[in-house]
């Protein structure tokens, strides 16, 4: 069962979000019949919209991550709601990339990095908010915590990982999201 992790320091300087997403990317990877590398992609994009879904205050709450590089594995797409109940999915499931010198699984090939990662949140109360930014890797961690640090103006790490077996498939899942609150001390930073 997956579980999302959320503390706030107790200066209020500091918020971060923790989640074991296993079993969701582990589901989606059996449900879309997806490769290891488009596992690892659309299990990042998973991760990061059902933290963030949960982050927000509104109970009908929604969020939509969207990435496209410009990748053979075309757009991927992520919507969480406000509970963290997240779906998603990739326009090519069997993309196949070469692994990286290190033996590692090259989602930045297979995503691209010349293109956009747009996120909408809607609060179910009149238009929704949209944003976007250029990628800055196609690895979407590093995608993300720039459109968090840009968007929110709220100086942002971001973590998210998926690790598969030799056989392909998803063994763990899971990943954090730390965000300084406009009230921290330099020596927070």
């Amino acid at each position: 069962m997956d579980r999302i992790i959320r503390c706030i320091t107790s200066d209020g300087a500091l918020m971060a979000s923790a989640i074991d997403s296993s079993d969701t990317v582990y589901t989606a990877q059996r449900l879309h019949g997806l490769s290891a590398t488009a596992s690892a992609a659309l299990g990042r994009l998973l991760t990061a919209a059902s933290v963030m879904g949960a982050m927000q205050k509104q109970e009908h709450a929604t969020l939509t991550l969207r990435i496209n590089g410009g990748g053979p594995i075309g757009t991927v797409t992520a919507i969480s709601d406000s509970h963290g109940n997240v779906r998603g999915c990739v326009d090519n499931p069997n993309v196949d990339v070469p692994l990286k010198p290190n033996g590692k699984l090259d989602v930045s090939a297979a995503v691209g990095t010349d293109g956009r990662l747009g996120v909408i949140r809607s609060y179910g109360t009149g238009e929704p908010y949209m944003g976007q930014v250029e990628l800055v890797s196609g690895e979407i961690a590093e995608d993300l915590a720039a459109f968090l640090t840009e968007s929110d103006q709220l100086g942002s790490a971001c973590a998210l990982g998926v690790l598969v077996n030799p056989d392909g498939s998803v063994k763990a899942a899971g990943g954090f999201i730390m965000q300084l609150m406009p009230n921290a001390a330099e020596e927070t930073v």
